[in-house]
């Protein structure tokens, strides 16, 4: 399973590093999980720079594709179609990749036409934009249709990362590597919560 977390300039640390070492626990079954920009760096918001792993067209070949939130990211939904936006550089297809966002990355979905009617989960501060969009927003931490789904604040990261887990590698392996990431003394009840608000979403199991 390969995965690209898009990662631009002024991105929110949490959505995209909790998603990125969450997800790599699952490196012994062949998942990897990369940092993908539109350029060789990006600077968070908080000042962080970072490398990309991968360029941003990595994300029409990879088998899911995670789209973190930033302080950018309605110039950025606003900028598409005008030649050479960044995700003018995107040809996404969830007839055979798992897609999700986190936060605003939920405008850049609704910007490519990924959210059609289903509603979305968003921080407080990209709800009026997406309202304005004409997407119904949903006032809770995750909610996903088919190969789709969103996620509302910073640590609801950790929801779309353990509903990728199960879709791609089943519950089992899910409960595993994110017990291994969830606060000591707490473990159990911790993934067993988790899991519990994406299970709904998710019609049966991987094998």
């Amino acid at each position: 399973m390969r995965i690209a977390i898009l990662t631009f300039d002024g991105f929110n640390e949490l959505d995209s590093f909790i998603a990125l070492g969450l997800l790599n626990r699952l490196g012994a079954q062949g998942w990897k999980a990369e940092i993908t920009c539109p350029g060789t760096h990006v600077t968070s918001m908080n000042g962080v720079t970072v490398q990309a792993q991968q360029p941003l067209e990595f994300a029409n070949e990879a088998d899911a594709v995670i789209f973190g939130s930033g302080i950018y990211t309605r110039a950025i939904a606003a900028g598409t179609g005008q030649g050479g936006a960044p995700l003018d550089r995107l040809e996404l297809d969830p007839l055979r990749q798992l897609i999700g966002a986190q936060c605003s990355g939920a405008l850049l979905l609704a910007r490519l036409g990924l959210l059609a009617d289903m509603p979305a989960c968003t921080d407080l501060t990209t709800k009026p934009w997406l309202l304005e969009a004409g997407v119904r927003v949903e006032d809770a931490p995750f909610h996903a249709r088919g190969p789709i789904a969103t996620a509302g604040g910073c640590l609801a990261s950790q929801y779309l990362a353990a509903w990728l887990m199960a879709r791609g590698a089943g519950f089992e392996a899910a409960a595993r590597a994110l017990h291994y990431a969830a606060p000591v003394g707490e473990k159990d009840a911790y993934v067993a919560r988790l899991l519990d608000v994406v299970r709904p979403f998710i019609d049966e199991p991987a094998a």
